[in-house]
């Protein structure tokens, strides 16, 4: 399969960023530093980034009527997606998002998100027979939880009755009905979303993340019925749990992050894309992991997902030019 087809549910959201030395405390006011606005949402960032890679993707949602709403519409179909399916509601704004930045010279970037959803929350079941009558011609269709939980539900039950694989990233952390999780075939939590869903937390020791803490959460995930389970571990890499076996690969060495928006977007998009291009699971995961390296590297979230190009020039840096092809 040289050119998956990736269909996306999820939201659009315009990114409100302001840096700042320190974050405030409760009743003060601080100057800050820069303001800028990046388009963004994590349905339109997955999609953007999948496209990026060299897949076919369509995505559906709703916007708002309003310039942030064709911002970010033009800046998906200039990455390659087809929003044709997305609607447009006068009588809402498209979500918008306040992102602040923690800058401090020597470290990390760490991040404060704030999303109003706008327009995202406003999609109706009805809303959906077009994208549903097609949902057999994608090879994996991708969900998060910025647009309402009734229609995750109904998009995955009726992808996974057609055979389609469902990936769901569960961020914004969230319950989760029972009756979605056997229609998932992916389910990628990070280790705070997993607590939150299992009630396991994952120990850190440093950049090493307590293993058997690791595996009883995807136990407990897959117990729920999730058929596999994907948990992010910031600085511990990844691990994959997939057909009774566990794979695991470390996040790329050397970068500094500048900006971590995104991050988690960057890497679920280039999951999907090496899973429907029928990789090795290791290779995936290097290339998810290298791919999102090279977003937290850059400022914005949209703006800041990468091109194949780019990661593969990364992973041949790194020593793994051979990793995907």
């Amino acid at each position: 399969m040289n050119k998956p087809k990736i269909l996306v549910v999820g939201s659009l959201v315009m990114d409100n960023i302001v840096s700042t030395e320190v974050f405030p405390n409760s009743g003060q006011s601080i100057i800050g530093t820069v303001f800028r606005k990046a388009p963004g949402g994590k349905g339109a960032n997955q999609a953007v980034q999948a496209a990026r890679l060299g897949a076919d993707v369509t995505m559906f949602g709703k916007a708002g009527k309003d310039n942030d709403g064709d911002v970010l519409l033009d800046t998906c179909k200039a990455s390659g997606v087809d929003v044709s399916p997305v609607i447009r509601d006068g009588a809402t704004h498209t979500g918008c998002a306040a992102v602040l930045l923690e800058e401090k010279p020597g470290e990390s970037t760490k991040n404060r998100i704030i999303i109003v959803p706008g327009a995202n929350m406003l999609i109706n079941p009805e809303e959906l027979d077009g994208i549903k009558a097609r949902i057999s011609e994608f090879d994996m269709v991708m969900l998060q939880l910025e647009i309402p939980m009734e229609i995750n539900c109904l998009i995955a039950k009726c992808a996974s009755e057609a055979g389609v694989p469902v990936m769901l990233n569960p961020a914004p952390s969230a319950p989760l009905p029972a009756e979605l999780l056997p229609y998932l075939t992916y389910i990628s939590p990070n280790e705070h979303e997993a607590a939150d869903l299992t009630g396991i937390s994952i120990a850190h020791d440093g950049h090493e993340a307590n293993m058997d803490d690791v595996r009883n959460a995807a136990k407990k995930l897959m117990d729920m019925g999730v058929k596999n389970v994907l948990i992010t571990l910031g600085s511990a890499g990844a691990v994959l749990f997939e057909g009774g076996k566990e794979y695991s690969s470390p996040c790329a060495k050397g970068i500094t992050a500048v900006d971590p928006t995104a991050a988690g977007d960057s890497f679920i998009g280039a999951f999907c894309y090496g899973t429907c291009r029928g990789w090795a699971k290791e290779d995936v995961l290097t290339f998810a992991n290298h791919t999102a390296a090279l977003t937290v590297s850059a400022m914005g979230a949209m703006p800041s997902l990468p091109e194949k190009a780019a990661v593969d020039a990364l992973l041949n840096k790194a020593g793994h030019a051979s990793c995907v092809k």
